[in-house]
């Protein structure tokens, strides 16, 4: 279902504000179900899938949509229907048309997430397919057609990926998260004397990869010489960011139930995990929770990148905010994150300014890791999605966004080019939720190829280039900016990952423009 939100203010002092939703077309822009394959023995991966991937696949100008589809459980060898992935183009801005076959993307075994990213420097991204127990596959985008292409093993249960350019040699290479070393032959039983999926703790931990690109259409293994190999967790999802402004981006990979990772590049050659020291492995409880999906941008326009993730009820969705030196603050209660998502579960996460007023807001995809919580609990397992609204001062206002679901990943972009930025959102047994989002204030944005690109608009804003957010998704890598009723920018300031500064004078707004490394 196509819906449109709008913001409506009224008047009490300004701050309250009730939201629209109306149904614009009755016929379901991606008609496909997010099949999980459920089965009354309850297989982990079962609640795990639902990724997304919004990128411009064929060069048009317009962001087209993959998703991915969990078909039949591997190893157990049951019949029946075939859950392809799904890639939809963007007909622009009017519609999507289903180009999966023609594509070559249909896959086989059972999908979890997705990246997409240009790793040959052709002009068209490519695609990461994340899958469980060897069944990972790098696709290459030829004009539309995508071919399979070898890289590393891939061994376990990949969740999800991301692409950035960790040595900054000006190819974009792949980090891998991977969550339980899960095998159906003897995974434990936890149906019992109500059937559940088995907690993470009944399973043991795996260490990431990273692959780094050769330059030639080839990939290498350097998890081991790197160091990200040494750390063993249950990763969720990854995002990037530079924590430090040194120039090397650098990853912070939510776990389940264990620490988080923030892994700090060490210029291009190394990773050390500083998330003890800095303060994002754990709350401030001291306990580990149950990391999902997660954004890692400048939220607060200080110039310093912040971190948002979900977690699982009564666990709230952590805002950290960077205080520099390689530190960051948990102002999750502080700014009224923390009681608007207590009792939430969430997945696909992102920050983005989506009422264009100059102030990044908060998203939040809902629903429980179980499908039957209502069975043993007093909580709903379907539940909806939730925008936190940025309001002066650093606090924020909860709204509940559709109805309620088993929401899971969560894919971001402007897909009519109208300035507002729109969102997917997967939803297991269901189709995707696309959310039309209605354009307010004025904005600005930038298209580039180049991931880690970071871009400052006259000093009071700060943003940059990546794909890698939410959960086992991937998101169109354009900056946006909104410019709130600003009618000009003065200057912009570009920081290109090679360390090249760029300066713009008098952009027109309320466009994109291309920009390119001089």
């Amino acid at each position: 279902m196509l819906l449109s939100w709008t913001k409506e203010a009224v008047s009490q002092r300004g701050r309250l504000f009730v939201f629209a939703i109306s149904v614009l077309f009755a016929a379901e822009p991606f008609p496909h179900r997010l099949e999980n394959s459920p089965s009354s023995r309850k297989h982990l991966i079962e609640t795990m899938t639902g990724g997304a991937a919004a990128a411009d696949f064929n060069g048009d100008g317009f962001t087209d949509i993959f998703f991915v589809n969990g078909a039949e459980i591997p190893s157990l060898q049951k019949t029946g229907p075939k859950f392809w992935n799904r890639l939809y183009r963007n007909d622009a801005g009017k519609g999507f048309t289903d180009i999966t076959e023609a594509a070559g993307l249909k896959g086989e075994g059972y999908a979890m997430g997705a990246a997409a990213a240009d790793f040959n420097n052709d002009g068209l991204p490519d695609l990461f397919v994340a899958a469980v127990n060897g069944a990972s596959r790098l696709y290459k985008n030829e004009k539309g057609k995508f071919r399979e292409v070898a890289i590393p093993p891939v061994p376990g249960w990949a969740v999800a990926a991301g692409w950035f350019d960790y040595d900054r040699d000006g190819h974009l290479d792949l980090l891998i998260v991977k969550y339980l070393a899960w095998n159906p032959a003897t995974e434990p039983s936890c149906v019992e004397p109500v059937p559940v999926y088995c907690h993470p703790r009944e399973f043991a931990g795996l260490p990431n990869q990273l692959f780094r690109n050769n330059g030639d259409g080839t990939f290498t293994d350097v998890s081991q010489q790197t160091g990200i190999a040494k750390y063993t967790g249950k990763g969720m999802s990854v995002a990037f960011g530079d924590i430090d402004n040194d120039g090397y981006p650098d990853a912070f990979v939510t776990n389940d139930t264990v620490p988080n990772f923030l892994l700090h590049n060490r210029n291009g050659k190394t990773f050390e995990d500083i998330a003890v020291r800095a303060g994002v492995a754990v709350n401030d409880d001291g306990r580990a929770l149950s990391g999902m999906g997660v954004d890692f941008r400048d939220v607060d326009n200080d110039g310093r990148d912040d971190l948002f993730y979900t977690a699982l009820i009564n666990e709230t969705f952590p805002l950290l905010k960077n205080l520099g030196k390689l530190l960051f603050q948990d102002i999750t209660y502080a700014s009224r994150v923390g009681a608007a998502t207590l009792r939430r579960s969430g997945w696909g996460a992102g920050i983005y300014d989506f009422d264009n007023d100059g102030r990044k807001d908060l998203f939040a995809a809902g629903g429980d890791v179980q499908s039957n919580a209502e069975q043993y609990s007093s909580r709903a397992s379907r539940q909806p999605n939730i925008l936190l609204w940025n309001r002066a001062e650093g606090k924020f206002e909860p709204q509940d966004i559709g109805t309620p679901a088993l929401h899971r990943g969560t894919a971001f972009a402007d897909f009519d080019n109208d300035g507002a930025i729109d969102a997917v959102i997967t939803r297991l047994g269901e189709t995707p939720f696309y959310w039309k989002n209605t354009p307010k204030n004025h904005w600005i944005g930038f298209r580039t190829n180049k991931l880690g690109t970071r871009v400052s608009i006259d000093g009071e804003q700060y943003n940059h280039a990546t794909a890698a957010s939410g959960y086992a998704s991937s998101s169109d890598p354009r900056i946006h900016f909104g410019l709130g009723s600003k009618t000009a920018v003065k200057e912009v300031t570009i920081t290109w990952p090679s360390g090249k500064v760029q300066k713009l004078a008098n952009p027109a707004i309320d466009r994109y423009l291309d920009i390119a490394e001089p």
